[in-house]
């Protein structure tokens, strides 16, 4: 489109992509898939597959976005017909991701506040299940599948934050998500950073980063640790739900792709790494201050964020509330940055397929997203929420990743275009080690967890819930992701929307 909206920097863009990647999974589930997975052992197969995976899908990411100047359905399609569905599907895979997430981001909010006066009390698993979220199960002796009433706690919370991500979209590009992130990113590196310094003073940090660090060299020849490896930089780089594609299709004409993937790819590994420095230093005070050892204390997901993490600051020295609010703003801002990302795809992707104006696809498509997601501020919401996570995550991302690469790599056969757009634009130039890693690393790593997947999904039900409600509340919706992709990729363009703009490699803005 010619008038496409772009990036005012450089340093913009590359602000907003780390701050898509950088999201909650980078706080509470990278710390403990390392300590679990070989500890300081763990960074080589994490370094091979950030090197062989991440940064290769990176490239061809923003590859696509740029030279097809597309959100990710009019890239695809743009790539080949036949492919347009794919991008839909991605769209309709950040589409429900954004829909749960900003609930947790809810989640986030209450606790900066609870993190005032540790509101939680002494036991914060039983005040996050009963008193904050009032579980369906605990409070009433419901099921997984009923959804109770909407949790005020939780509802109001949730309204403040789409209003701060509406509010970002409806300005738009340059004034609204380049300024953002400018704040976000910024702000909460600055934060965690003063978690991290105040986390490593205290007695037994150094227990806990001994766990973290410390090597188990014999763990890194199981095929397990590899797939761990992997499934954590491909579910923590944004990868393959159309946000990358979308937010490249807003660079100048002139840009270092593949540099820009390099930096982007690095620096959220880095925060990783600053997370669990942090992470597994506080819980290295917890073990300590309890008697027990860190593999005690160790968890991830909510359990570490919700109830670890209060425990910790419940045992803090001095200064708790302060600390509490930093850890919890920490959440809030990293789960921000990703949400407006996640979001913007099929905003991005409603303007180009159906010509509307930016300020009519944020109302429809972020509006929509808004209300749906009052499901999970409800009573049962908790239930709703995992399986969709567990389910949108394995049958949704990792195989709309596989597909897209097969495509791309296999049928499509644009890998050499692709990479002579990104060399041409780029100061430093890829070679045969891109298209191998593309071509056939990938497809057989990210083969291998979709088979393993499978398998395990359909030998064993997820957490143990009702085959029933995991029909339809984790199957349906990732399958139903795929039909949606189907059903908009039918829907016809208007004419010369997929002509291929033929000035996309020439210079332009820097």
């Amino acid at each position: 489109m010619a008038n496409r909206e772009q990036w005012g920097t450089r340093a913009g863009f590359i602000l907003a992509a780390i701050g898509s990647a950088v999201g909650l999974g980078n706080i509470w589930r990278f710390p403990y898939v390392a300590y679990e997975n070989g500890g300081g052992a763990f960074f080589l197969p994490y370094l091979f597959a950030l090197l062989t995976a991440g940064i290769p899908l990176l490239i061809m990411e923003f590859t696509l976005g740029h030279k097809y100047r597309g959100s990710a359905p009019l890239s695809y399609a743009r790539l080949s017909k036949k492919t347009e569905w794919i991008g839909w599907w991605q769209v309709a895979i950040s589409f429900v991701i954004s829909t749960y997430y900003a609930v947790i981001i809810a989640w986030a909010l209450a606790y900066t506040y609870f993190a005032v006066n540790q509101r939680w009390g002494d036991a914060p698993g039983d005040f996050l299940m009963g008193d904050f979220l009032q579980r369906v199960d605990i409070v009433s002796g419901g099921a997984p599948g009923d959804f109770g009433s909407i949790v005020g706690g939780v509802f109001f919370p949730l309204i403040l934050v789409w209003v701060v991500t509406l509010a970002v979209l409806f300005k738009g590009v340059k004034r609204g998500i380049e300024v953002a992130n400018r704040i976000f990113i910024p702000l909460l590196v600055v934060m965690f950073l003063l978690i991290v310094i105040r986390a490593l003073t205290l007695e037994g940090a150094m227990t806990g980063l001994d766990a973290f660090f410390k090597p188990n060299w014999s763990e890194i020849m199981s095929p397990s640790v590899w797939v761990a490896a992997y499934g954590q930089i491909f579910f923590s780089l944004s990868i393959a739900f159309a946000i990358m594609i979308t937010y490249s299709s807003y660079l100048p004409k002139k840009s270092d792709i593949n540099n820009n993937a390099f930096i982007t790819g690095f620096s959220n590994s880095s925060f990783e790494l600053l997370a669990g420095i942090g992470v597994f230093a506080a819980l290295g005070f917890m073990a300590n201050a309890s008697g027990v050892a860190v593999s005690e204390v160790a968890s991830a997901g909510i359990g570490l964020a919700f109830v670890v993490f209060p425990e910790i600051i419940n045992t803090f020295p001095g200064m708790n509330g302060f600390f509490g609010v930093l850890f919890f703003g920490s959440l809030v801002l990293a789960g921000l940055s990703s949400l407006i990302s996640i979001t913007e795809t099929f905003i991005s992707a409603i303007q180009d397929k159906f010509h509307v104006s930016r300020t009519k696809a944020v109302a429809f498509g972020g509006g929509l997203a808004a209300i749906i997601s009052i499901m999970f501020a409800t009573q049962g919401g908790l239930f709703f929420l995992d399986a969709a996570d567990y389910f949108i995550n394995q049958f949704g991302i990792a195989l709309a990743g596989l597909i897209s690469v097969i495509a791309v790599a296999w049928f499509v056969k644009e890998l050499p275009g692709l990479q002579e757009h990104a060399n041409r634009v780029s100061d430093f130039k890829t070679g045969l080690w891109w298209k191998v890693c593309l071509g056939v690393v990938t497809p057989v790593v990210l083969g291998y967890m979709a088979i393993q997947n499978t398998i395990e999904n359909f030998t064993n039900n997820y957490e143990g819930y009702p085959t029933s409600f995991l029909l339809y509340s984790g199957w349906f919706v990732a399958i139903g992701a795929i039909i949606v992709g189907f059903i908009f990729s039918a829907m016809k363009w208007q004419k010369g929307d997929l002509n291929v703009p033929s000035d996309s490699t020439e210079k332009g803005a820097e």
